[in-house]
């Protein structure tokens, strides 16, 4: 396929410019000698959008209570920070490694807590997403392609809204475009070294959020395999090298963790058996794909926020409008890509990359389609590099072949994907048309702009008007991103995300039926601000303490000690009963102990003492037995707990009768009941 030269005119303008211009420092502004003038600061717009759009207001930014509580833990105690620990008196973990705790914790330690200080990395780390992918796209399909690829990821509505959030997932998309920058590079020139950093990029992506880090290897391994510039041998030991890097970064705190003894560290929250092994291949492992599995933590059996699985997921009512937007196009884009590079050499740096981000995008979908396990609509967040980056390749292919190519076989094909790709656009429009002003006006432009595409399109190659076609590009972009723009502007509008952040309008809620936002969470932090609390878990937030809301269990105390929880279940802690303990802490770790997560998360964030979750994020985690309550009693490391009518949970019911039975109720909070040494027999 023939490669269209500089301009005339553009060639001029480099030969005419000084050396100093082609600095180091001047090529940040300028862009490479190569590059066309408007490069250089049409990705500086875009970066800016980016930034906008992900820090807009990020003060009020609630972020998710359950991450949020661990990242404060980790100020106070090195051992929580290392662990990942939800209390600062290190009981029990996140169900989750740490490194995204890490990232914002470290920030929280420099800059003060608060939930912007702990959203500041998020946006720069989507911000550097965005960066990245335009560099990686550029080397191979130059500036127009980047430059679309930039800005559909920057306005790819579940990124958006997730970038303004403090669960892990920015940290996460970063990490595996970094391996993917260095597999290419290993790629092109056949070195080990770029495979090794590939490898650990992605090892640090585990310990990130685990197996999802993993969904791409398939598409590295095949890459590298094919497309290396190498002979077979060195490119299979060089993946066997890579694989030993990929190896030892995923699994080294992971195997530090489970060779500590159990009482020596905490309680692995969402385990079976307190390791971090169960872990990866339970609730965070087969348990996300067949919503079944040995974990306690996986007892979801399918909780879904995203609809019911299937291939039709990504389109439903739900997650249509977060990510679904250019699926149509990058499956266009993706077969007339190979198509046209079908009789390209092995090592064929465009189909290498047509493979990578192919392979991206169909075992994201595929995952994500048919995932039976616990399903946030953010997650597809990992899936919008891929998508993006066909998009920005597509169009540029596509047109190439559109005008150079023979009319009767590619005539039709990028008309065509931009016909499908605008209806589906209105379709998703349509579906939220009585939501506001915003998306009635994005269905205006999409249907007008992408009309006007598709016959100035057709008029251009017909008539041989090259303006007109150009024009009718610029119109496709502009129907293809007004949708996503319109969700994604109302998503930085938003302070409401934490638990389940989503763009644009409301689809419902309750799980399997829609997506769910937030609720309330205590205010009066330890930072002062406010947040939402949640997790990657089945509930949705955490009512303000002392209020009664829909979907969570009270007595009907006015004075509410709560009842524990089952599964998405929390307990209610009024304000009152947390000035109580304090009060009356006496000198013990732990403030107080209750059922889950999602409670102690909420208490830690108001008092700024440790907690106790005794049964994780569902209640049912094992992390509390009863000869080991009897010893935080006996040593006076805790003297309180929450016991409710039901009992701490369905394997707990051991731990209430014996707290009913020897402890002292405080009769001004049901529920709440003193334990000293002397209880303990």
């Amino acid at each position: 396929m023939t490669t269209l030269a500089p301009p005339p005119v553009q060639e001029a303008r480099h030969r005419a410019e000084p050396p100093a211009a082609r600095g180091r420092v001047g090529r940040l502004f300028t862009g490479a000698p190569e590059d066309p003038r408007w490069a250089r600061p049409a990705l500086w717009a875009i970066l800016v959008l980016a930034t906008a759009l992900y820090a807009w207001n990020l003060a009020s930014v609630t972020g998710n209570t359950f991450y949020n509580a661990a990242v404060y833990s980790g100020t106070k105690s090195w051992k929580a920070f290392f662990f990942g620990a939800l209390d600062s008196g290190s009981f029990i973990t996140v169900d989750k490694p740490p490194f995204a705790l890490w990232v914002m914790g470290i920030s929280a330690r420099v800059l003060g807590y608060g939930t912007w200080q702990l959203a500041l990395p998020m946006v720069a780390l989507g911000t550097g997403s965005v960066a990245l992918l335009y560099r990686m796209v550029k080397r191979d399909f130059g500036a127009v392609a980047a430059t679309i690829a930039a800005l559909a990821l920057t306005l790819t509505p579940i990124t958006v809204a997730i970038n303004r959030d403090t669960n892990p997932d920015p940290v996460l998309v970063f990490l595996m475009l970094l391996g993917a920058a260095a597999l290419m590079r290993a790629v092109r020139t056949g070195r080990l070294m770029p495979l090794v950093w590939s490898g650990v990029a992605i090892g640090f992506a585990f310990n990130t959020k685990m197996m999802q880090a993993y969904v791409v290897l398939p598409a590295f391994f095949l890459v590298h395999l094919w497309a290396t510039n190498a002979p077979l041998v060195r490119r299979v030991r060089n993946l066997a090298v890579g694989t030993v890097a990929l190896v030892a970064s995923s699994a080294w705190w992971m195997v530090v963790v489970d060779l500590i003894p159990a009482s020596s560290r905490p309680y692995i929250g969402g385990s079976t058996d307190n390791t971090v092994w169960d872990l990866v291949i339970g609730y965070n492992g087969f348990g996300r794909i067949f919503g079944a599995s040995s974990s306690v933590g996986s007892q979801g059996n399918g909780a879904s926020f995203g609809g019911e699985a299937g291939l039709y997921r990504l389109f439903n009512g739900i997650m249509g409008g977060q990510i679904s937007w250019l699926i149509p196009f990058a499956l266009i884009a993706l077969v007339g890509g190979l198509v046209l590079r079908g009789r390209a050499p092995r090592t064929d740096a465009e189909r290498a990359a047509l493979l990578l981000w192919g392979g991206w995008f169909v075992l994201h979908y595929l995952t994500f389609a048919l995932a039976e396990g616990t399903f946030h609509p953010y997650y597809v967040t990992a899936m919008a590099p891929g998508v993006a980056a066909l998009a920005g390749i597509g169009a540029v292919q596509l047109y190439r072949a559109f005008v150079e190519g023979s009319a009767a076989k590619w005539g039709w094909v990028l008309p065509g994907a931009i016909a499908v790709s605008t209806v589906w656009a209105v379709v998703l429009l349509q579906r939220v048309s009585g939501s506001g002003t915003l998306y009635t006006v994005a269905e205006v432009v999409a249907g007008v702009a992408g009309a006007v595409a598709v016959i100035g399109l057709l008029l251009g190659r017909f008539t041989g008007r090259q303006r007109l076609t150009g024009l009718a590009a610029l119109a496709a972009v502009v129907a293809l991103l007004a949708g996503p723009a319109a969700y994604s502007v109302s998503a930085a509008a938003s302070s409401t995300n934490g638990t389940n952040p989503t763009a644009g309008p409301s689809t419902g809620g309750g799980m399997g039926a829609g997506g769910m936002g937030g609720g309330q969470r205590p205010s009066g932090g330890p930072d002062g601000s406010t947040s939402q609390s949640g997790s990657d878990g089945q509930s949705a937030g955490q009512p303000t303490p002392g209020t009664e809301s829909g979907g969570t269990e009270s007595d009907g105390a006015s004075r509410s000690g709560g009842s524990a929880g089952g599964m998405g279940g929390g307990t209610q802690v009024s304000s009152a009963m947390i000035t109580y303990l304090k009060k009356h802490q006496d000198g013990a770790t732990w403030l107080v102990a209750v059922a889950t997560d999602q409670t102690a998360s909420s208490i830690i964030l108001e008092s700024g003492e440790p907690v106790i979750s005794m049964g994780g994020w569902s209640g049912s985690d094992d992390a509390m037995t009863l000869a080991k309550l009897k010893s935080l009693v006996k040593a006076g490391k805790l003297h309180y707990i929450v016991i409710g009518d039901s009992g701490q949970g369905s394997s707990n019911t051991e731990i209430s009768t014996w707290v009913k039975k020897n402890g002292t109720a405080v009769s001004d909070y049901s529920g709440l009941y003193r334990l000293d040494a002397s209880d303990v027999g």
